[in-house]
């Protein structure tokens, strides 16, 4: 009679084993979120917060949206952005990271301010550390660019296991 509970308590076992090992595994997230700071230097300079979101497109790009609101000299202004991001390393070898990216800035200002208008954009950027010993969180990220103006941002990523 034992011989026949334990026969069929094993099947059970095996097919609850591969969940408690799924279970222990960390997800890679397939959005990455980001909130940032941008000041732009132009003829009408302006300082915007934004959010974004980023996919992977294999192993070294990401691309995504940013849409950020703000201060103009004139009021308040916005702007999205398309861009792609090519990481130098993508598997968080190094503790600091560096990146360079490229797409479309739209921006939207009063007329006073030049009106809504379509830029190109170009960046370069470094992406820090998660804290020590974590596999997921925020990470700090600075950002240098043209695209509208001289830009500068301050970003906060949100980390993706093992991954940038």
């Amino acid at each position: 009679m034992k011989t026949v509970r334990l026969i069929s308590i094993v099947p059970i076992l095996l097919s609850v084993a591969p969940l408690s090992v799924a279970i222990g595994q960390v997800p890679e997230l397939p959005v990455q979120v980001e909130g940032r700071l941008d000041g732009i230097f132009a003829r009408t300079p302006g300082v915007e917060a934004g959010l974004g979101f980023t996919v992977p497109n294999g192993i070294y790009v990401r691309s995504g949206v940013v849409a950020g609101v703000g201060a103009g000299r004139h009021g308040v202004e916005g702007r999205t952005d398309l861009v792609s991001r090519f990481s130098l390393d993508p598997f968080r070898q190094s503790r600091w990271a560096p990146y360079a990216g490229a797409g479309v800035s739209g921006r939207y200002r009063s007329e006073l301010d030049g009106g809504s208008r379509a830029y190109l954009m170009i960046l370069l950027g470094v992406e820090g550390p998660l804290a020590l010993g974590r596999t997921e969180g925020w990470v700090p990220a600075v950002e240098v660019g043209l695209g509208g103006g001289a830009r500068v941002a301050v970003v906060m990523r949100r980390a993706i296991n093992a991954r940038r």
